[in-house]
C-alpha cells in the first residue's frame, strides 16, 4: 500500500518524519513525498523514498499561485494514487486536502503549529480559519501537537471534536539523543531555530548582552537559518549589531548534526511565542539539557517550572534574563538535576516509538473504515 507524505520541505520531513517513514517501512508500506525541491531529496531517496517536487512558497499570499498549487497536488496524488495522505503544514494541510477531497483520498492532518497568521489577529487570520475549516472538512483525522491549539480549533469550529486527537509531536530517537551528563557549569546557552521575530530570537539577543555585562565569560550560540524567507525575520545587519561589540554572541549557521550541538553547551533557550509542540526542546531535554522556554503553549507542554528548565514571560526581555541569571546562580547539581528529569520526562511521553505507534494505529484505522 502507499502513503504519500506532503509538507512544505523535504528538509522537515527528513529532520522531523524520518524515524516514522523508517517505522512505515518496516510495516510493508511504499512511502511517497511530496514538497518543493531542496537537497534532502537525495537523503530520503536514499532511504527509499519516493520523491515530488510541486511549487510551494510557504509564505506567499498570491491566491493565483495557492490555485495552481490545488492543481499541482490534484496532477501528483492522480498520478500516485495514495492510498492515505499524510499531511504537515499549512498549505500543504489545506491545498493538499482539497485536492485529495476531489480524488476521494483519506487523508490525516497534523496542525504542528498555527503559524504566524493566528499569533497575530489580522485579515490573514479570517482567510486563514476559513480554509481551514473548509478544508479539514473532509480529513479522516487530524492530530495536534497541544491541547490549546486543539480547543481553539474546536471554539471556533474549525474541526470537529470526534476526529481530533493529540499526538506528542514529532518524535524523538531517545538511543540517538542521549548525553550522560555529568558537568554543568552554565557556561554555553543555545538557540535553536529559525531566526525570526516570533521564536523570540531579538529577546535571545537582547537578553545577552544584559547578561554578558555581569558575565563576561559566557557564550550565547544561535543555530539556525539566516535569511529566512519572513519579514520578521533576523538579517545579517541586524545580527552584526548584536555581535560587533559582544564576540562572545556567536552564530552557527544552519547545522544537521544537532546532535553534536547540543552535546557542547550547557543550557538550551527558546523565547517563543506559540508552538505546536516545540522539537528543538524535545531533543534538548532529551540530551540532559536544562531549558529556558516561555509559558506559552507548545513550549510548556515541554518544560515544567523548575523541574526540568525554567518558564519566563512571553516577549519580556527582563523576564527572559532573569531566568538566565537564575539558572547560572543554580548549583550545578540542580542543573544536572534538571536535564536528567527532562529526558525522563521524554522518555515517558514524547519518544519517537511513542508517536510512531499512534500514527501506525490511525493509519490502519483510517484505511479499514
Amino acid at each position: 500500500m502507499k502513503i504519500l507524505i506532503s509538507v512544505n520541505t523535504f528538509w522537515n520531513i527528513f529532520n522531523f518524519r524520518l524515524d516514522l517513514i523508517k517505522e512505515l517501512k518496516s510495516k510493508g508500506y511504499i512511502i511517497y513525498a511530496v514538497a518543493p525541491i531542496d537537497e534532502y531529496v537525495s537523503k530520503l531517496e536514499s532511504q527509499g523514498v519516493i520523491c515530488y517536487g510541486v511549487n510551494l512558497d510557504p509564505m506567499g499570499t498570491n491566491p493565483l499561485k495557492d490555485l495552481q498549487l490545488i492543481n499541482q497536488y490534484y496532477k501528483l496524488f492522480k498520478k500516485i494514487k495514495p492510498d492515505i495522505i499524510l499531511s504537515f503544514t499549512i498549505k500543504a494541510n489545506i491545498y493538499g486536502n482539497i485536492a485529495a477531497r476531489f480524488l476521494k483520498i483519506p487523508t490525516i492532518n497534523n496542525v504542528s503549529g498555527l503559524g504566524t497568521i493566528f499569533i497575530k489577529k489580522s485579515l490573514s487570520t479570517f482567510i486563514g480559519e476559513f480554509l481551514y475549516k473548509f478544508s479539514l472538512k473532509s480529513s479522516s483525522h487530524i492530530f495536534f501537537q497541544n491541547i490549546d491549539d486543539k480547543q481553539l480549533f474546536i471554539t471556533n469550529k474549525l474541526v470537529e471534536p470526534n476526529i481530533s486527537t493529540i499526538v506528542p509531536g514529532s518524535g524523538v530517537n531517545i538511543e540517538m539523543f542521549s548525553c550522560d551528563r555529568t558537568k554543568n557549569k552554565a557556561n554555553k546557552f543555545l538557540f535553536v531555530g529559525r531566526l525570526i521575530s516570533d521564536k523570540g530570537v531579538f529577546e535571545y539577543l537582547e537578553a545577552s548582552i544584559s547578561v554578558l555585562k555581569t558575565y563576561p565569560n559566557k557564550e550565547f550560540l544561535l543555530a539556525g537559518e539566516m535569511g529566512y524567507n519572513n519579514k520578521t525575520a533576523l538579517s545579517e545587519k541586524q545580527l552584526e549589531k548584536y555581535t560587533k561589540n559582544y564576540p562572545q554572541i556567536k552564530y552557527l549557521g544552519k547545522t544537521d548534526d544537532v546532535i553534536m550541538l547540543l552535546n557542547s553547551v550547557d543550557v538550551m533557550v527558546l523565547p517563543s511565542y506559540r508552538e505546536g509542540l516545540s522539537k528543538s526542546l524535545i531533543e534538548a531535554a532529551a540530551m540532559t539539557l536544562p531549558i529556558i522556554t516561555t509559558n506559552v503553549p507548545g513550549c510548556s507542554d515541554v518544560v515544567e517550572d523548575e523541574y526540568n528548565g525554567l518558564l519566563c514571560k512571553v516577549k519580556s526581555v527582563y523576564s527572559l534574563e532573569r531566568a538566565i541569571f537564575k539558572i547560572i546562580n543554580l548549583s550545578e547539581s540542580n542543573r544536572i538535576e534538571m536535564g536528567i528529569k527532562g529526558r525522563k520526562k521524554v522518555i515517558n511521553r514524547f519518544s519517537s516509538k511513542i508517536v510512531n505507534k499512534i500514527y501506525v494505529d490511525k493509519i490502519h484505522q483510517v484505511l479499514k473504515s
